[in-house]
């Protein structure tokens, strides 16, 4: 047998299929001044992606650009502006090609919530829920696609809600804009596969955020209370299913047992909840 050419290159380890490599990626991440976007951004950071982290609040940001950095990892930079301007948006793009070379992520994590009886609410707060929650992270998916189809492994991440698979009482606007991010993730998985562009949808269950303070209208309904999973949690999990190619995830058990209960029983939930309604009233 002949002896190897001693010049022979040794063959590159190739990455398995079934698994993305995060570290080296490029990433915007928005909803980044708090609760799980900004756990997102930390914990992609973390693993050596390269992060435009954006939110309303710029001194946030600046502070979990800080944070990043101690980590070691990827690097972050931010911008600080409101995510339902179209203007906005575009200017995002324009920041991710300048500052990190282009796009191969994009996290949707920017939400706002608001608690009351329809037929009280104003049709602003119906324009304002949908606009945020829906519209947005619709808009931005659409101005970031030519950046991710010239990405490497690019992947589209919609934060939803298990609030997408059944309704609440008291939550009407809220429900149907997750209700609408789930449909489009649906669309979109389609629609994007011979781009090669991934959609993994994270349907979140109860989780430790800023969500309860900032209601557009009304307060925390009573049944709501109770233990919620940390925004770190949550993002490990969110980022783990993004490295796995999932198509959806539902972080901890609460939100998985409340779908797959949404699913089997929807008029079960119905009652329990009519029941609840007509006992325990919104409270602050």
């Amino acid at each position: 047998m002949m002896p190897p050419r001693p010049d022979a290159a040794e063959p590159t380890p190739r990455w398995p299929r079934w698994r993305r490599r995060l570290a080296g990626s490029r990433a915007l991440v928005t909803g980044a001044s708090s609760g799980v976007g900004r756990a997102v951004a930390l914990e992609l950071a973390r693993r050596g992606v390269r992060v435009l982290a954006t939110g309303r609040r710029g001194e946030r940001l600046a502070a979990l650009a800080d944070e990043a950095a101690s980590l070691a990892g990827g690097p972050l930079v931010y911008e600080a502006g409101d995510i339902t301007s179209s203007d906005f948006r575009r200017r995002l793009v324009d920041a991710a090609t300048r500052q990190l070379g282009g796009l191969d992520l994009v996290v949707a994590a920017a939400g706002s919530g608001a608690i009351g009886r329809f037929r009280d609410a104003s049709p602003d707060t119906l324009a304002r829920i949908m606009d945020v929650d829906f519209t947005a992270q619709a808009e931005l998916v659409r101005v970031t696609l030519p950046a991710l189809r010239a990405g490497s492994d690019p992947v589209i991440v919609l934060v939803g809600s298990i609030l997408g698979y059944h309704p609440l009482p008291l939550h009407a606007e809220y429900c149907a804009a997750k209700a609408a991010v789930r449909s489009l993730a649906g669309t979109l998985r389609m629609e994007l596969a011979n781009d090669g562009v991934g959609v993994l949808l994270a349907s979140l269950g109860p989780t430790e955020s800023e969500f309860w303070n900032h209601l557009l209208t009304g307060h925390r309904p009573a049944w709501s209370r109770g233990r919620a999973m940390s925004a770190s949690r949550t993002a490990r999990i969110i980022v783990r299913a993004m490295a796995w190619r999932r198509r959806e995830v539902l972080p901890g058990w609460r939100a998985k047992g409340f779908a797959f209960g949404a699913r089997l029983f929807p008029r079960l939930f119905d009652r329990v909840m009519m029941r609840r309604l007509r006992r325990s009233p919104p409270v602050s």
